[in-house]
């Protein structure tokens, strides 16, 4: 039996979803079990970052799966609702993501511009708050788009087609522009703060230590802003200005943008534990199957 070209590139996408998914799999539940693992992570933060990992492994193991599955038999084997439940959980975790992140940089906001009222301010109960919130929000959108305002996926080949009309824009704004400028504004604002706090600095030592620990902090999370942009912002801006362009922008490219986007899932995991020495600390402990033959949940973290 002859190998055609269509072959070998479903046998490379294949082969390259399945090691993105594994991927993000793997690292996400990391992280997912050293916060729930090790008291010393159970802080405000870490709760929105348990958040987020949590959105970016649903994004491994079911938006990558389902699109997998399409590739394989294409959705007109499927049927529509196959396609738009990919879409639904494509948009929901995806607008999840941007709004933990949000999330993340009011958290970073307190706890570097006013870290007196740190403590009262962003409390477990606040936090709690802002994950429902952004769960529901972000599921009202993915769903509600798809089932209720966006009629305009058409089905061709893999399902890949998502065409969004001149008139209807308010998805990529709700779910991306305005919260990508609200936190630019955010980390512009706490990076100004900082700059202040730097040259007029005169406390402890402990005091200084905080600050630095703040900052490191607040420059990792920025970090992972950074790469969430750089993922999403290319298929975004497609999107956006595909309609203006009589639909120009071919199925091939933006295929390929939304990948670049689900891959955003894969690097979070590399972030923390690059630039975070307690989130280092938890990884090798998890790893070596440390945890099943003792109790480390107490274990300090350097």
């Amino acid at each position: 039996m002859a190998i055609t070209p269509l072959k070998i590139r479903s046998f490379l996408y294949m082969f390259i979803g399945s090691t993105v998914s594994i991927l993000i799999i793997a690292g996400n539940i990391l992280v997912i079990t050293s916060i729930i693992y090790f008291k010393q992570l159970h802080t405000p933060t870490n709760y929105l970052i348990l958040s987020l990992a949590t959105a970016d492994l649903l994004v491994g193991a079911l938006v990558l799966q389902f699109n997998m599955a399409l590739n394989l038999r294409s959705c007109f084997f499927f049927g529509d609702l196959v396609c738009k439940m990919r879409r639904c959980f494509d948009v929901t975790l995806m607008t999840t993501s941007i709004l933990n992140l949000c999330c993340i940089s009011i958290d970073r906001y307190y706890a570097v511009c006013q870290p007196l009222k740190y403590k009262c301010k962003i409390t477990v109960h606040v936090v709690v708050i802002m994950i429902l919130v952004s769960w529901t929000v972000s599921s009202l959108l993915g769903f509600g788009m798809v089932f209720v305002g966006l009629k305009h996926i058409v089905c061709e080949g893999r399902c890949l087609i998502f065409r969004i009309p001149n008139s209807n824009i308010v998805g990529p704004v709700v779910s991306f522009y305005f919260p990508v400028i609200t936190m630019l504004c955010i980390y512009l604002k706490i990076f100004l703060v900082a700059q202040r706090q730097v040259r007029s600095i005169q406390t402890t030592k402990s005091g200084i230590a905080v600050i630095k620990m703040e900052r490191k902090a607040t420059k990792t999370l920025a970090i992972v802003m950074g790469v969430f942009l750089f993922c999403w912002t290319p298929f975004f801006l497609s999107i956006t200005f595909n309609p203006v362009t009589n639909y120009s922008v071919p199925s091939p490219l933006i295929e390929t943008l939304v990948w670049l986007g689900w891959s955003n899932s894969m690097f979070n995991p590399f972030v923390y534990g690059f630039f975070y020495s307690w989130f280092r600390s938890a990884f090798r402990i998890i790893i070596s199957g440390k945890i099943f033959y003792g109790n480390f949940t107490n274990s300090k973290l350097l």
